[in-house]
C-alpha cells in the first residue's frame, strides 16, 4: 500500500501504536497552536475585520472532501435569489500565480486552472455571471470583488479556519458517516480543529445523508459542543454528462448498465464511485490519485490502456478532474466527464431562513 493510502487510512481508523504516539506528540504542539490562537481572538488582541457587505462562510472541520465546493455554489444561488449581487472568493488552492488575481468577471473567464486553482475555476464555468477572486489573503481579495463588481455579498470558500474576515453566516459542512475519522487533530487525524469549535457554526450540513438518522454522529457532537446549531442533511446527485471528445451530452439514463472505468484525484474517490453507482451505472474499476492531483499524458495513457484490459465501454471522471486534464490528448475510448451538484434533504427551510436572517 502506498505511503498517501497508509496515512489516509490511518485518520480514518487509526495508527499502529508507534505512529500513533510520534504523531500525537506533533499533534499536542498543533493544539497548543489552536488554542493561542483561541485566547488571543478572545480577548480581543487578534480581531477579525469586517467588510461593507455581507459575507458568507463555508467550511469544515477536516482534512478531506465534505461537498464544500458543491455548497459554495447552492450559497451563492441563494443570495441571488435574495436579490443580491455575490462573489466567490477563494485562496485558490495550488494555483501557479500570486497576489490577488479575478479568475471570472460578469461576462468570462480570465484565467486558466493552473493559474487560478482548480475549485475557483470549476466555480466559475459552474456559475456564470458571477465574479470569482482568489488571494490568499482574503480581506485584500474581497476588497476587489467589492470595488471592481460592485458585490453586495462575498462567499469564502473554504474559511472556516480563516478568523481575520468577520462573518455573517458560518456554513460548516461535514461527511455524514465517519464525520471525524479517528478523531484525532492534525497530523494525528483529520480534524483541523477540536470539535468545541463547532460552537462557531451558524449551519451544520452533513453530506451523504438522507435524514438526520443517517447522521448520528454528526448530530451527537453538534448536540455536545453547539446544541443550538441546525444539522441539515444533503446529498450530492449527477446533474449532468457529457463525452469529452466531442462534447455531447450524455443523458444520465445512458449511463445505466454501461461497464465504465473510474477515475478520480479528489479527497474521496469512493464518493465519487457511489455517485456513478447511483446512475446504474457498472463501476469495473475506480483508479485513484492524490486530490487535486495535475494528470500527465503518461497518466492518460497508463488509464487508456486499462481499460482496454478491462474490456470497459468508457472511461469516466469528474468535472473537478476534467478540469485537471482538459488540454491533455484524449484517450482512444470515450471519456465521460460527470457533473454533480448538492441536493438538502432536511433543513431547506433553515438553510433559507438562515440565509434570510443574516443578508438581507
Amino acid at each position: 500500500m502506498r505511503s498517501r493510502e497508509r496515512f489516509v487510512r490511518g485518520w480514518e481508523e487509526g495508527f499502529a501504536s508507534g505512529p500513533a504516539r510520534v504523531l500525537a506528540v506533533a499533534g499536542g504542539g498543533y493544539r497548543g497552536l489552536l488554542g493561542a490562537r483561541e485566547w488571543l481572538y478572545g480577548r480581543g488582541i487578534l480581531r477579525s475585520r469586517a467588510l461593507p457587505c455581507r459575507v458568507v462562510s463555508i467550511g469544515n472541520l477536516t482534512v478531506g472532501g465534505t461537498g464544500k465546493t458543491p455548497a459554495v455554489e447552492v450559497a451563492v444561488q441563494t443570495l441571488a435569489a435574495l436579490g443580491h449581487r455575490p462573489a466567490v472568493v477563494s485562496r485558490g488552492y495550488g494555483r501557479s500565480t500570486r497576489g490577488v488575481q479575478i479568475v471570472a468577471d460578469a461576462a468570462s473567464i480570465s484565467l486558466d486552472p493552473e493559474e487560478s486553482g482548480d475549485e475557483p475555476f470549476l466555480l466559475a464555468r459552474r456559475l456564470p455571471g458571477i465574479p470569482v477572486v482568489v488571494g490568499s489573503n482574503r480581506h485584500d481579495a474581497a476588497r476587489v470583488a467589492i470595488e471592481k463588481f460592485g458585490v453586495t455579498a462575498i462567499v469564502l470558500d473554504d474559511a472556516f479556519q480563516h478568523r481575520t474576515l468577520r462573518k455573517d453566516l458560518e456554513i460548516v459542512m461535514t461527511r455524514a458517516r465517519r464525520p471525524w475519522g479517528n478523531g484525532r487533530l492534525l497530523p494525528a487525524g483529520p480534524l483541523r480543529e477540536p470539535l468545541a469549535s463547532l460552537a462557531r457554526a451558524d449551519l451544520v450540513v452533513a453530506t451523504g445523508a438522507l435524514g438526520l438518522g443517517d447522521a448520528r454522529e454528526v448530530v451527537e457532537a453538534v448536540d455536545e459542543h453547539a446544541p443550538r446549531v441546525p444539522v441539515l442533511t444533503a446529498t450530492l446527485v449527477p446533474s449532468e454528462c457529457w463525452e469529452a471528445g466531442r462534447m455531447r451530452s450524455v443523458s444520465l439514463a445512458e449511463l445505466g448498465g454501461k461497464r465504465l472505468a473510474a477515475f478520480a484525484g479528489i479527497a474521496s474517490p469512493a464518493s465519487f464511485a457511489e455517485t456513478l453507482t447511483s446512475t446504474g451505472a457498472v463501476v469495473a474499476e475506480l483508479s485513484e490519485f492524490a486530490d487535486h492531483h495535475w494528470y500527465s499524458t503518461d497518466d492518460v495513457t497508463r488509464l487508456d490502456a486499462r481499460a482496454g484490459e478491462l474490456g470497459v465501454e468508457a472511461l469516466i471522471t469528474t468535472e473537478k478532474d476534467w478540469v485537471r486534464l482538459r488540454r491533455l490528448r484524449l484517450p482512444r475510448r470515450p471519456l465521460y466527464v460527470l457533473s454533480i451538484r448538492l441536493v438538502l434533504h432536511t433543513g431547506e427551510p433553515t438553510w433559507r431562513q438562515a440565509f434570510q436572517r443574516a443578508c438581507p
